[in-house]
């Protein structure tokens, strides 16, 4: 009983966390997660510029094949945690507006089916209008000024009415949100 309890336990933490059910393709998942975890060691670290350069431009090259053979790779496809890595490296493809524009349209048609994140969504949504030099739909994109404050990479529209799209896109109050930027300082 005590080998069949711990080779059931062994299943369940080797068996990856990604939703319900098993993603279609475990493969492209695991390459997804892996291109995430090298994107971040390198924006967490103090790498050289030549480094992060190689590893985004391969990223990026790498999502536009992606996207070009297998559109955007959804929950059903990758699972959520694929899912999110895939909008975490368009999201992070800030050298490519027409690659981030391509995975926001394919991305907007993944939310209406129920395939991807709306949040996430929200998130490039934004990203993109910075980049167009827009203001912002859902004041996600924030920078700190030289004397330290925090403040929106482009202003937000109607800000007013901010809190209600955060809301619908399933994301808390801009006023949490500037919170947590702050307390990670």
């Amino acid at each position: 009983m005590r080998a069949l309890l711990a080779a059931l336990l062994a299943v369940l933490l080797l068996t990856p966390a990604c939703g319900d059910a098993a993603p279609d393709d475990p493969k492209l998942r695991a390459e997804l997660l892996e291109m995430l975890e090298q994107d971040q060691r390198f924006r967490t670290a103090d790498a050289a510029q030549a480094d992060w350069d190689r590893v985004e431009k391969a990223n990026t090259d790498r999502m536009r094949q992606i996207l070009d053979t297998r559109g955007w790779p959804g929950r059903a496809m990758v699972g959520e945690d694929g899912a999110h890595a895939a909008w975490a490296l368009i999201q992070h493809a800030d050298l490519d507006l027409d690659l981030q524009r391509r995975g926001l349209e394919l991305m907007r048609r993944a939310v209406d089916d129920g395939d991807a994140d709306p949040g996430d969504l929200a998130y490039l949504v934004d990203r993109v209008r910075v980049a167009e030099h827009k203001p912002q739909l859902y004041g996600t994109q924030w920078e700190t000024t030289a004397d330290g404050e925090w403040k929106p990479r482009t202003p937000i529209e109607n800000e007013a009415q901010v809190d209600e799209r955060r809301a619908e896109a399933g994301l808390k109050p801009l006023r949490e949100y500037l919170q947590e930027l702050k307390s990670v300082e």
